[in-house]
């Protein structure tokens, strides 16, 4: 009996002792486990084709990648050898030849976005290759995964600058640019959205960063002139640096069209005014003398002048006293009656004697009047104010805000 009880003690010892060892595995981890669908595996190659790779799973068993599931979206899996190591996604456990199915598409399209994931989070400089265009932006592939390169994400050498905005102009521009590849960086990633979005204006900034350095406010730079638009003019300067120079920067006297005075491809001389990140403000007007500083040897107040209407608005007559002063002769200053509409008084292009009332050359503001017979007070020490005299800043009527490029 007590022998029976001594066997039984053994027994149950040999139990515990299996059962602390295969929790101690457990815990290791250290033993295979079977793969099962939608399991990411590790394998080797062992046979590779054009259409056909064999694998070797762990020496578990063989699996294959065939059909379409050969193809996939990062391409990594397209110069395969003997020996490689590779990572495939399991799609059935064995197939009619008693392998296991895998896939290189399903492996290779997680890769390409978790890439992507990394490229956006280093700030990395990509190729983008365009593939399409609507009037939105460029439609774009990064490997195989398509994207969306907006307009506004565009450099300034490649935006289109279309006089007027004509919308299928611009659609026609950026059709242009099929087949192109762009230096992009990533801009907005999301797998589960389908969606990545890039800006080859950001790459272009990173890549510029350094021959900006070379450059500061008040340098004079010459350069070609690239577009003409309807708020300035865009010059390319430097290793292919590009500013733009304000319609209100172009000259001293008042421009209604840039185009009037520069052309596309023409060369200019211009000053760097502003440094905004990417973006260079020029003025082409600091490098000429300006011509009101020496107003009062051509004019004064008082003085009867001809002059040429240049444009008719609501408040009053800019009008031409040379190529480079222009003056402003209020609704005010037209008649001494009521004027209900200022055309009857004037049109572009008449030549009319003036009085001028005022001028501030500080300002650039020359005051004029019709009204000939009008007793004009003697000049003050103080400048006069605009609403006292009707003057207005001749430059003021065109937008001088900074357009972004």
């Amino acid at each position: 009996m007590a022998e029976n009880t001594s066997t039984q003690e053994e027994v149950k010892d040999v139990h515990l002792s299996d059962t602390d060892d295969i929790q101690k595995i457990l815990a290791s981890g250290q033993f295979t486990q079977i793969p099962k669908v939608g399991d990411l595996v590790t394998a080797t190659v062992i046979a590779a084709t054009k259409s056909e790779v064999k694998l070797d799973i762990h020496g578990l068993t063989t699996g294959v990648v065939r059909g379409r599931e050969f193809f996939d979206e990062s391409n990594e899996y397209s110069s395969l050898k003997v020996g490689d190591d590779v990572e495939a996604t399991v799609i059935e456990l064995e197939n009619e030849n008693g392998e296991m199915e895998l896939s290189f598409r399903h492996a290779g399209h997680q890769k390409a976005w978790d890439n992507l994931d990394e490229l956006l989070k280093d700030k990395k400089i990509i190729d983008a290759t365009v593939t399409d265009a609507n009037k939105g932006g460029l439609m774009i592939k990064v490997g195989q995964i398509m994207g969306f390169l907006p307009v506004s994400q565009l450099s300034p050498k490649f935006y289109p600058r279309v006089p007027g905005g004509d919308k299928n102009k611009i659609l026609d521009r950026l059709k242009s640019y099929i087949g192109k590849s762009f230096k992009a960086k990533i801009i907005d990633v999301d797998e589960a959205d389908n969606k990545l979005i890039v800006s080859e204006k950001a790459a272009w900034e990173e890549e510029q960063k350094e021959v900006l350095s070379q450059f500061k406010v008040g340098d004079a730079v010459e350069g070609k002139v690239t577009a003409v638009t309807d708020f300035g003019v865009f010059v390319e300067f430097g290793p292919q640096l590009e500013g733009l120079i304000h319609i209100s920067e172009l000259a001293w006297q008042r421009i209604d069209n840039p185009e009037d005075i520069v052309k596309v491809g023409e060369k200019i001389k211009a000053e760097i005014i502003s440094i905004e990140g990417s973006k260079i403000f020029l003025s082409s007007k600091k490098l000429i003398k300006d011509p009101w500083h020496n107003i009062n040897e051509k004019y004064n107040v008082g003085q009867i002048v001809k002059g040429k209407v240049l444009k008719v608005n609501p408040f009053g007559l800019f009008v031409e006293l040379d190529p480079e002063i222009h003056g402003l002769a209020h609704i005010s200053e037209l008649s001494n009656k009521p004027i209900d509409n200022i055309t009857s008084i004037s049109k572009p292009g008449s030549e009319m004697e003036f009085k001028i009332i005022s001028i501030e050359p500080k300002d650039h503001r020359l005051g004029l009047t019709l009204r000939l017979d009008k007793d004009v007070p003697a000049p003050k020490n103080k400048e006069t104010k605009p609403e006292e005299t009707g003057a207005e800043n001749v430059n003021d009527e065109t937008e001088t805000k900074k357009e972004d490029k």
